[in-house]
């Protein structure tokens, strides 16, 4: 008799649910759903591009630094060989000058010794043409060299200004994850207890609620001590505009047999995740737009394990905190 009694209840107050719920209200409500599921993977996909970003941008650095040294040790060796050859052109210029002197003082002699000294005369005036040449093209060499080196250092320094801005952005937003942890941490005091941690994962703070602490089992309404939690979080998110939250309702791998309102475990984690974005948003003036709010069903267990104590821990809502990165879009722009 009690039994039924439950069910006529649990179909009156489906009826009054779905009378106050207009269907086009529904369709609003999923549309928005699914737009913060596509906005948060833009997000991870954006996240991904900029990690690959900065580790080309660091790679491009390392090759034009070894460049640049090289440059340096050409130009060097450039100046070593130009101040060997000035030293060989003065050589042979003093030796032209000698054999001009032995040429005029024999010039009173025989035929013969004066044809070998025009000879040798003319041997030394094409070396000194010669080495004048190679002079000259080693000169342009290195002036091209200098030009380089110079164009090179002020585009080297350039990117090292673009990845210093970039690692001080990266730096900055891990400081405001570690703050953002703390502070949600001194907040949620006294919950540890009850199944709430707060952890800082792939630079996001993770807030990770058991199924006990928010609701009980098989249902999807939130109850008085998740609540409490709720808004002691809210009063943070309020505190801080500059953080993007997701939340993720999960479930075990055992099979939703409900009370016909839910048809499966993806219908109870969406539901479950959005009781959660409610009861923050509720007497709030945080901005919705911040939020993204998805159901993962069964497949994003913690514990793969077929037990009791697996199940347990994979029964949870997992709030994530993340800072926006406005800033560093900027500097990729």
């Amino acid at each position: 008799m009690i039994k039924k009694m439950y069910q006529a209840a649990l179909l009156v107050l489906s009826v009054f649910i779905i009378s106050c719920v207009p269907l086009s209200k529904f369709n609003e409500m999923k549309n928005k759903s699914d737009n913060c599921s596509q906005e948060n993977n833009n997000l991870k996909s954006d996240v991904e591009k900029l990690t690959v970003d900065n580790k080309e941008l660091n790679s491009q650095k390392e090759s034009l630094t070894a460049y640049k040294d090289q440059l340096v040790k050409d130009s060097t060796d450039l100046r070593n060989k130009l101040d060997s050859l000035g030293i060989e052109y003065n050589k042979l210029d003093q030796q032209y000058r000698a054999l001009q002197v032995s040429f005029e003082d024999l010039n009173r002699g025989n035929a013969r010794e004066t044809a070998k000294l025009m000879s040798q005369l003319q041997t030394v005036q094409d070396n000194l043409q010669k080495k004048e040449n190679e002079l000259k093209k080693l000169e342009f060499s290195l002036d091209e060299k200098r030009k380089n080196l110079d164009q090179l250092t002020a585009e080297l320094e350039k990117r090292n200004k673009r990845v210093a801005d970039m690692e001080k952005i990266l730096n900055r937003k891990d400081s405001v994850v570690n703050a953002l942890k703390n502070k949600v941490s001194e907040a949620l005091l006294g919950f540890e207890k009850d199944g709430l941690s707060v952890n800082i994962k792939n630079g996001k703070v993770y807030v990770s609620l058991d199924e006990k602490l928010l609701f009980q089992s098989g249902k999807y309404e939130v109850n008085k001590s998740g609540a409490s939690a709720l808004k002691k979080l809210t009063k943070v998110l309020e505190q801080n505009n500059d953080i993007n939250v997701m939340i993720e309702g999960h479930t075990d791998d055992v099979p939703y047999h409900g009370d016909g309102n839910l048809l499966d475990n993806w219908d109870l984690s969406v539901k479950r995740a959005t009781a959660v974005v409610r009861i923050i948003l509720q007497g709030s003036e945080i901005d919705p737009q911040r939020f993204t709010v998805a159901g993962r069903s069964q497949y994003v267990p913690i514990d793969k394990a077929k037990t009791t104590e697996a199940r347990q821990k994979n029964r949870r809502t997992e709030i994530i905190l993340t800072p926006k990165l406005d800033e560093l879009f900027k500097i990729l722009e």
